[in-house]
Parts: structure tokens; sequence; C-alpha cells
């Protein structure tokens, strides 16, 4: 079975050679979204609002998929800082209802631009 790109203009562009998206068997994987505005290629300071665009970045690509926001199995959340952990929460649950997906939080040294977040998913795709 062929793997199928998904590539929306709705989320930033690859900034190396990978793909917005793979969906593959049923499985929509999406790759790490920082939180780049698609439009103007601004990064935002706080990491609330970093949470945020990733979060966009990374809805508007499973959308593009023809899948929802409810069809996301897992998440894995790259942070800078362990200290922005609640925070984060408090925007990820704006996004996420129960059940929720399973999930990783994982602190890292360093992320591509310098940002405090990056999110990346697995999400089932009946439409694939």
């Amino acid at each position: 079975m062929p793997l199928h790109t998904i590539n929306t203009s709705n989320a930033p562009q690859p900034i190396g050679p990978y793909s917005q998206a793979i969906n593959h068997k049923g499985l929509l994987y999406v790759s790490g979204q920082i939180p780049i505005n698609p439009q103007t290629g601004d990064i935002p300071t706080r990491i609330a609002d970093q949470a945020h665009q990733a979060l966009d970045n990374l809805l508007a690509i499973i959308t593009a998929a023809g899948a929802h926001v409810t069809d996301v199995i897992k998440n894995t959340i790259y942070i800078k800082n362990m200290n922005d952990f609640d925070t984060i929460n408090q925007v990820y649950s704006t996004y996420f209802s129960e059940p929720y997906p399973a999930r990783a939080v994982i602190e890292v040294s360093r992320l591509p631009k310098d940002v405090g977040i990056e999110i990346e998913s697995v999400v089932s795709n009946a439409n694939s």
C-alpha cells in the first residue's frame, strides 16, 4: 500500500526533508509542528501562544487529511522547559477532551528555531 503525503498551506511548510504528514493504512503520522504562523512566518514569544500556534498547525494538517481532533490517538510534546508544563496543559485542555489521546511530554535542550514547544501526532484516519 503506497504512502500518501498530506500538505496544506494552513500549516507551516516543512523546514527540512520531511512531509507535514504521511497517511498509511488508516493511520496519519503528523510531523512535529512548531509554533510558526503559516501566513506570516512569525513565532509568538509567550509559551501559551506558542502552544496554541503549534496545536493550530497540527489541527490544520489533521483537518486537511480529512480527520478530526477526536481521531487523535497519541501526541508527543517536546518542550524546552518543564516549568512550562502547567501552562501547556492548560492550553492543551482547550483542544482535547475525554477520552484524551495518549501522550508523552519530553523536556529537550533545544528545538528548531529555538521555540519552546513542538508537537507530533498519530491519528486514526478512516479516510485513508
